[in-house]
């Protein structure tokens, strides 16, 4: 079932709730107002009961007439007047039907009476009860009636009635304050930040935007107070954001640009290797160096700059393989240098991957590794190893170089904050984690001493396929990939 618009606001809402807990406060106060009403209701027929047995005594010799109309008028059956401890039957009448209950009023227990009252209402029988208390201004030991149950019974509905419509008309005046009371003090300042956002959000940029805070009330100019300064520091973040893309796309022109000029310095350059000149062969080298770096920083700053990474493409990848062409091509690339390669990869372990964007990752940790280990002498090893568990598969590629430097540890994985190695950009890990964090995984330097360097890659498992073999899995991720 659907509710109305209007219950489905907070006013409405707090509209509703407060008409239900006043009302429930009154049911409280009903339950105890309508036992105080019996109590009053038979404490009256007692008090007129006696009044009609003392007119009985101060004369014997009234009718039968005049002592039916005295019962009448008391609305009981009899009266039973106990006085100098002799109990005497005043008023008698004849009873319809035997006495249902006898109810004592001398020194009740309120929950006694709040007990039988709710019997009393719930009972709509017309029964005969038999009522003791106290005669009124002590004019005996204690007085006794016997009367009906429907009397009293209407009377306290009717002033149930009575008492239920008040709480009603309470509840609604008592809401209507407080919905008028909440509008003004909650619901108009809310509206006001709400609007206060929407209007933002149509233009950020613009700083007449931004809302100023004037609610009285404490918690909401807190709120306004908060909702001004994230306005203030996301337009400014907006504006430097904006700045950055213009000067990022002049430095990719420029990059561009001056990448052309390098390569074509480079290709002369490469004629100054033939020069027998002394000077020349001492200098060609640096100039040579100082030209690639270049040419690699502008060709860095582009890729980086296009960040035109697609969404990988999940298929079956046969680690071993993907491991054994990463370290042939860096076989091939590190010459006559003393570097052995090791690999210690499941020959069956297949992973959930994109196999391009999984190859240039390896691609750039094993060939960081490679260019550690060119500076030291006696070379090293490069090791790759794979393993796998029921939540992800794990990929360490270590080395026994040197270490890396503490700048290069503090800024590992951000872009131009300093390379792992002299006249490195920091590009090339930068990408790599964030290919792999495009894969739901994570890129982790967990090594890192005079030992060696250890990069370990995450991947976690997004579904496992224990009943399948190694190349079934395979085949089954290609298709689903496909499809």
């Amino acid at each position: 079932m659907r509710l109305p618009r209007f219950l489905n606001t907070l006013t409405g809402r707090f509209l509703m709730l407060t008409i239900i807990f006043v009302m429930a406060a009154e049911i409280m106060i009903f339950v105890p107002s309508i036992a105080r009403f019996r109590e009053d209701f038979l404490l009256s027929r007692l008090e007129r009961a006696q009044i009609a047995s003392l007119a009985l005594l101060a004369n014997d010799s009234l009718d039968m007439d005049l002592e039916d109309e005295l019962l009448a008028n008391a609305d009981v059956y009899n009266v039973v007047l106990r006085r100098n401890e002799i109990r005497q039957l005043v008023l008698s009448s004849p009873i319809p039907e035997q006495i249902y209950a006898t109810y004592d009023l001398r020194d009740a227990p309120a929950l006694e009476l709040i007990r039988d009252a709710t019997l009393t209402l719930m009972d709509p029988t017309n029964r005969v009860i038999r009522v003791i208390g106290d005669p009124v201004k002590q004019a005996g030991l204690l007085i006794e009636v016997t009367l009906p149950t429907e009397p009293m019974r209407n009377a306290m509905v009717e002033y149930g009635l009575r008492i239920l419509m008040l709480s009603a008309v309470i509840s609604l005046f008592t809401a209507l304050l407080l919905f008028l009371a909440v509008r003004a003090l909650i619901v108009h300042p809310i509206k006001r930040v709400v609007g206060a956002m929407t209007h933002y959000a149509q233009a950020p940029e613009d700083a007449r935007r931004i809302i100023s805070p004037s609610a009285k009330v404490y918690e909401l100019r807190e709120a306004e107070t908060a909702l001004c300064s994230m306005q203030t520091d996301l337009t400014t973040s907006l504006r430097q954001k904006e700045r950055l893309a213009q000067l990022g796309s002049a430095v990719a022109k420029i990059s561009h640009d001056l990448r052309n000029i390098l390569t074509t310095a480079q290709l002369f350059s490469d004629r100054l290797e033939i020069s027998q000149d002394p000077a020349v062969i001492r200098s060609a080298p640096k100039l040579m160096n100082s030209i690639q770096r270049a040419v690699n920083l502008c060709e860095s700053t582009l890729a980086f700059g296009k960040a035109e990474e697609p969404s990988p493409t999940m298929s079956g990848v046969r680690v071993a393989e993907l491991v054994g062409d990463v370290i042939e091509g860096e076989r091939l690339s590190s010459g006559d240098a003393d570097i052995s390669f090791a690999e210690d990869v499941p020959a069956t372990m297949v992973m959930r991957a994109d196999a391009e964007q999984m190859h240039r990752v390896l691609s750039n940790l094993v060939r960081n590794a490679r260019q550690a280990l060119s500076t030291k002498r006696d070379g090293g090893e490069i090791g790759v190893a794979a393993r796998e568990d029921e939540s992800e598969w794990v990929l360490t590629v270590s080395d026994t170089g040197p270490g890396l430097p503490p700048k290069a540890r503090e800024h590992l994985f951000q872009p131009f904050q300093g390379g792992a190695r002299k006249g490195g950009f920091g590009l090339g890990l930068a990408i790599a984690a964030e290919l792999v964090r495009g894969h739901g995984g994570k890129l982790l330097l967990e090594r890192s001493d005079e030992t060696g360097t250890v990069f370990g890659i995450h991947l976690p498992k997004g579904f496992v396929t224990d009943a399948l073999p190694a190349h079934e899995s395979s085949e089954r991720e290609n298709t689903k990939a496909g499809e």
